[in-house]
């Protein structure tokens, strides 16, 4: 452990050139102290590693010594998919891996290489997380991407529609898509789709998946999301809708209808969107205040009308 710690710390000064007691102690989750003491072992074997005094003090390699120690772990290797995705890596366990692998892929970058890609580092950030929301707890997602990874069948215990139900299914493969985490599967040679936060439990079996020779997870899922995309829609409603209201109206709606809402208007546009029902039209625009006036149909109008005049009565009545 405390060798893998100081190569850590090793690599970690080879990328940034110097650093200071404290930021090393984050980087490694320890001390000062025994930051101090591994820099003073790196330093009894030969690596000249200096302590810098000064308010711009700290530790830094002299004489623009580099370790050939970088090579990359088997595990550190499959977690370079999750390079700028540290939040999903952290979700799936992969956190000290990935950063492991991240220190050594900087450490092996030597003049402008190293430039351009702390260049890109500085401007261009990944965040897959939606606005608006916290993510939806996963307690099971590290259970199935160990079945995923291992080629596993799996027994799970799936929430829908309030209604607990297990099933076995083959996992091909975990997906984020806007912060939320979904499963592909197989179940009985046919390609499901499970949303990971509806899972209750998780029990690996001995049994291997059967894996497709020609199954291509990006394929897959864009399949999958174009059929959650094109679910029938129960309701269309028309509004007539304040500029302020039209970003939020856009992502309330399904993406089948989010093409006929502008989001640079400059004053209130008409515009007739689809819903999944009733209820959560009339939920979602009773959201919106008077920034949306509902026009038809009378059903939707009609029941928003009344949520408004029953919530008038009440505040008159505390009054």
């Amino acid at each position: 452990m405390r060798a893998s710690r100081m190569m850590t710390l090793l690599l970690h000064l080879q990328v940034r050139g110097r650093a200071t007691g404290p930021e090393l102690a984050e980087v490694l989750e320890v001390s000062e102290r025994t930051v101090q003491r591994d820099v003073e072992a790196l330093a009894a074997a030969g690596v000249p590693v200096r302590s810098v005094r000064g308010p711009a003090g700290g530790y830094r390699l002299d004489g623009g010594y580099r370790t050939r120690l970088t090579g990359m772990g088997l595990d550190e290797a499959g977690a370079l998919a999750f390079l700028g995705l540290a939040g999903p890596a952290e979700q799936l366990g992969l956190g000290e891996l990935l950063e492991g692998a991240r220190i050594k892929v900087w450490a092996s970058l030597t003049g402008e290489a190293r430039q351009r890609a702390g260049r890109t580092a500085e401007r261009f950030h990944l965040d897959p997380v939606r606005f608006y929301g916290t993510p939806e707890p996963v307690p099971c997602l590290t259970q199935l991407a160990e079945a995923a990874w291992r080629d596993h069948r799996v027994r799970l215990e799936y929430v829908r529609d309030g209604k607990p139900s297990t099933r076995v299914v083959d996992p091909m493969g975990l997906v984020l898509a806007a912060g939320d985490w979904y499963l592909l599967a197989l179940r009985d040679g046919v390609r499901r789709t499970y949303r990971v936060s509806r899972v209750r439990d998780v029990e690996i079996l001995a049994d291997a998946a059967s894996r497709p020779v020609d199954f291509d997870l990006a394929t897959a899922w864009a399949e999958a999301r174009a059929e959650l995309e094109d679910e029938r829609v129960e309701v269309e409603v028309t509004v007539r809708a304040a500029p302020r209201a039209l970003p939020r109206l856009r992502r309330m709606i399904p993406v089948r209808g989010q093409h006929k809402v502008p989001v640079a208007a400059t004053e209130p546009v008409e515009v007739t969107v689809p819903f999944d029902d009733e209820w959560w039209a009339v939920e979602g625009l009773l959201s919106f205040g008077s920034a949306v006036e509902v026009l038809s149909p009378a059903s939707v109008r009609d029941r928003v009308a009344a949520e408004v005049r029953a919530a008038a009565a009440y505040y008159r009545a505390a009054a």
